[in-house]
């Protein structure tokens, strides 16, 4: 399969004149839309102007060139600079046509043509903008856009397409591996990075080591400044050039397919930078955002807010999202700063927002674009997913438009990382007085379809790495670290982890590095990263941890409230009830001996996963393979076990037969 994406002009309804290659006079051209795309486009339902806007390499009347197209409605004046015009405004411009659109083919500019749109404004100040349609961008500090045709790719992914049509993300395992390509591993040859090609490589390597079903990208979206991590998007159709060519990323995304990892990327339609060259004032009125900085400007950021009641705004970005899913086969998207979306007064004071047009706080216009987006996506791609990186209370976030929901596939479930690691940086002789803290998620846990995340956001700005924000001394931090990456598995909900994570760094992460990666070799560490691949592996071969993630019937409490041991113990199970596992966590320094847990079913229990076990780095304390059950009542149930609980750690118990 052949990826294919060029606007063929029709000899029939082109107009003007034939020009010699390398003339830098434009054709005029013929109506950029049809009646019917020019309608969508109209009521902001347009998901293909990829096709239509931008740089497009063309032939017309046998003559080579580019066609470009761009909407700039209050322009007095657009034109193309480039090298062969001598980057001179009005030298080679473009045609108005409908609905302040403005089009030309430009004979003799071919793929590698490095242009920005020259727009005079009303006031006739000259501007120099990148084209939001680019499909390509110069490396940074340049800014210039670049002719690219997404064409002369051979797609190798057949068959994970297929089966990703019929697959249902709810009910099988997702353990999600979160990576930022630019730190995450850094060439010795005095590269600044290594190529999408190369990543491609060895990320599918590690996940494959490691056992993770799904790699998810920080933005790989085009942006100029590094320290945004790639969230201040300039570039909405063109990954970034710091790892190679948009013919480079399709090799990552099919080769990550042909071994079974999904590719999911950040995607980030919240807000956007204010730089010169971006989408910001760009025919010199507030195209893209809101003229009004009560609306159009962003507080937290520095950055300015899309105008989702605009028609042709929302169809950029519904063209956006659409993109990455159809030209690059990603598998979905993870939906960044949802929650700064749906709220008209997020991060503002009093005074300092516009209600909606019923006085309320709710950005109307944001949550219909997100239940358009989703209906569409999920819609033409069956078997991608969507996720919402979500913070509030809002309801149905990942529940379906037609129920009044936002449509999204999964939400981050926020409350449970910043309360569990609330919890987990308390010193152990104090948890016991908060015990609630972890338990009070179960009260939530089914109201959304939920991912667990540890992912970038807490390990950035001081709040340390995970491994340094865990108490006690050196054992003990490395002990209750991997506790939690055990408690993270065995509860409902979808696995995320930040890279780095699995290795204990000790120092926060670093953009402008790469992991620790010295760190392998040391007892401690290599322990931790094993423990993470077995993780791995227990919960993708147990349905009982993942079939009934998302729902109430996969979980039940054995004990939480326990406080005084400062310990918890649960059942998960599968969709046939006899597929369960017994999960008990100790979270105080202190072995518990003849700890009696209550069971649903007589038989031997085996220990599958014990976080003290020695090849981990633990103490070794366990169960010597596994208990029989006994008929003694516990816990509401017949039968009962008894185990040994090792400091700090999590046990996972398996009734023979399951």
């Amino acid at each position: 399969m052949t990826s294919r994406l060029t606007l063929r002009s029709d000899p029939a309804t082109t107009t003007g004149p034939h020009f010699p290659i390398g003339s830098m006079i434009p054709a005029r051209t013929r109506p950029l839309f049809p009646d019917s795309d020019l309608n969508q486009l109209r009521n902001g339902q347009h998901c293909l102007l990829y096709t239509r806007f931008g740089a497009h390499p063309d032939v017309v009347d046998g003559v080579s060139g580019t066609r470009f197209a761009v909407w700039a409605p209050n322009a007095m004046e657009v034109c193309i600079l480039c090298d062969s015009n001598g980057w001179k405004h009005g030298e080679t411009p473009l045609f108005r046509v409908e609905d302040g659109n403005w089009s030309g083919f430009v004979p003799g500019l071919g793929t590698g043509t490095i242009y920005k749109y020259g727009i005079k404004n009303a006031w006739g100040q000259l501007e120099q903008k990148a084209d939001p349609f680019a499909f390509a961008g110069e490396l940074r500090p340049k800014s210039g856009s670049i002719v690219s045709d997404l064409g002369g790719y051979t797609w190798h992914d057949r068959n994970w397409l297929d089966r990703r049509r019929k697959s249902n993300w709810l009910e099988k395992p997702i353990t999600t591996f979160e990576v930022h390509l630019g730190s995450w591993k850094r060439p010795k040859d005095g590269r600044e990075f290594f190529n999408y090609r190369e990543l491609a490589h060895m990320l599918v390597e590690y996940c494959q080591e490691m056992g993770y079903t799904h790699l998810q990208l920080l933005p790989i979206t085009e942006h100029p400044f590094d320290g945004s991590w790639g969230y201040q998007t300039i570039g909405y159709f063109a990954p970034t050039s710091r790892f190679g060519t948009p013919q480079d990323f399709m090799y990552f995304v099919d080769y990550c397919h042909q071994h079974d990892v999904a590719v999911l990327v950040d995607w980030v339609p919240a807000h956007f930078p204010m730089d010169g060259h971006g989408l910001a004032r760009f025919d010199g009125t507030c195209l893209y955002e809101h003229s009004d900085p009560r609306q159009g400007s962003h507080p937290d950021w520095g950055t300015l807010v899309f105008n989702y009641g605009r028609n042709e705004v929302r169809s950029f970005l519904l063209s956006s999202a659409k993109f990455w899913l159809d030209i690059y086969h990603v598998d979905g998207l993870r939906v960044d700063a949802v929650a700064s979306m749906l709220y008209l007064d997020y991060s503002r004071k009093a005074g300092e927002w516009i209600p909606n047009q019923y006085g309320g706080r709710e950005n109307l216009e944001a949550v219909q674009f997100l239940k358009d987006m989703n209906t569409l996506l999920h819609g033409e791609f069956p078997g991608i997913i969507t996720v919402a990186e979500e913070s509030t209370a809002w309801g149905g976030v990942s529940r379906p438009v037609y129920t009044g929901g936002l449509g999204f596939s999964y939400k981050w479930d926020m409350g449970w990382m910043n309360d569990t690691l609330r919890y987990m940086r308390r010193d152990p002789v104090h948890r016991k007085f908060h015990q609630n803290e972890l338990s009070f998620r179960m009260v939530y846990a089914f109201t959304e379809n939920f991912i667990l995340p540890l992912s970038h956001d807490e390990v950035v700005h001081g709040k340390q790495s995970l491994l340094s924000q865990m108490p006690g001394d050196y054992w003990q931090r490395f002990a209750n670290l991997r506790m939690l990456f055990g408690y993270q598995y065995t509860m409902p909900g979808k696995k995320l982890l930040f890279m780095g994570g699995e290795l204990g760094q000790w120092h926060e992460w670093n953009h402008a590095g790469e992991i620790d990666w010295a760190l392998l070799g040391f007892p401690a560490h290599d322990g931790l990263k094993r423990l993470v691949r077995d993780l791995n592996t227990l919960y993708r071969g147990t349905k009982a941890l993942y079939e009934q993630d998302l729902d109430g019937a996969g979980f039940a409490w054995i004990q939480c409230d326990d406080w005084e041991n400062s310990s918890y113990a649960y059942l998960r199970i599968g969709k046939d009830r006899g597929d369960m596992v017994v999960c008990a966590l100790n979270f105080t320094p202190v072995p518990r001996e003849g700890y009696r847990l209550g069971v649903p079913k007589p038989g031997f229990y085996s220990e599958v996963l014990n976080t003290d076990a020695a090849l981990y780095g633990g103490g070794n304390i366990g169960n010597l393979g596994g208990v029989y059950s006994e008929p003694i009542p516990m816990h509401g149930h017949a039968q009962s076990i008894l185990v040994r609980l090792p400091p700090l750690a999590l046990i996972v118990m398996k009734p023979h037969g399951s």
